[in-house]
């Protein structure tokens, strides 16, 4: 298939990431197109999304559970539990980074996946396999690292476009749990897009009632990609549909 830019492919059918008795299919943009570092950007508000250097969205003929989402930075409005995590790190050291391998984020990023994906085949990774996954030789990717007295505890993988900041993936210390990291770093990707003006923090796909990715609508207000359009979360309406 072929959009107006860039060619178009359909993945075969393979096992879902997410459920174990579901098979996905993905939309996948010519990885070698030339200009696939200038759609990127518009790719994202189409609902796609990168891995490596894959832009792709999901196409699975049943099931529609991956729903993409972004947030509109100039409405956010942190809630309680969202403050206490800026106010409880304050003590860290952030710097943004270009993306690049390095001994010291490849050691924590090894001990995360050891800590939350055992045996899941991505607790194996060596060097090579890190940067593969994380960034592309064509796309803006940058490091947010966050330190402890010069000890990196996390790093918030981030894709800058003129749509908006893309929260690519975040690794951190599994033994620092109390910090919520993850929480902070989609934080502190947010002060970045507020700074710069750029209109949305792109944050990958929320799965309904699937207990990894609730943390997404936590983040208000959140903008939802249903049947082609944008369209504020509402949890009243949702629990409505589940009744």
């Amino acid at each position: 298939m072929r959009s107006d830019n860039v060619r178009l492919f359909k993945t075969v059918e393979h096992a879902c990431g997410y459920f174990s008795d579901r098979t996905a299919q993905n939309w996948v943009i010519d990885p070698v197109a030339p200009e696939i570092a200038n759609v990127y950007g518009s790719a994202l508000s189409q609902g796609f999304r990168r891995a490596g250097g894959h832009v792709y969205r999901p196409t699975c003929p049943i099931c529609h559970a991956c729903t993409p989402t972004r947030l509109p930075v100039l409405l956010f409005q942190p809630n309680r539990r969202q403050k206490r995590c800026i106010r409880a790190n304050a003590d860290l050291e952030i710097s943004n980074e270009p993306a690049g391998y390095s001994d010291e984020a490849f050691a924590l990023y090894r001990r995360y996946l050891h800590a939350r994906h055992p045996g899941g085949g991505m607790d194996h990774n060596e060097p090579d396999d890190f940067g593969r996954f994380l960034y592309a030789p064509w796309s803006q990717t940058r490091f947010l690292m966050f330190r402890d007295q010069g000890r990196l505890v996390a790093c918030a993988v981030t894709d800058v476009t003129s749509n908006g900041l893309s929260a690519v993936y975040t690794f951190y210390d599994p033994q620092l749990s109390g910090r919520s990291l993850g929480v902070l770093a989609i934080l502190t990707q947010i002060q970045w897009a507020q700074r710069e003006k750029l209109p949305h923090v792109y944050l990958g796909y929320w799965i309904e009632r699937h207990a990894k990715m609730h943390y997404k609508i936590e983040y208000r207000p959140i903008e939802l990609l249903r049947n082609g359009q944008w369209v504020r979360f509402d949890p009243i309406m949702e629990c409505s549909s589940e009744a």
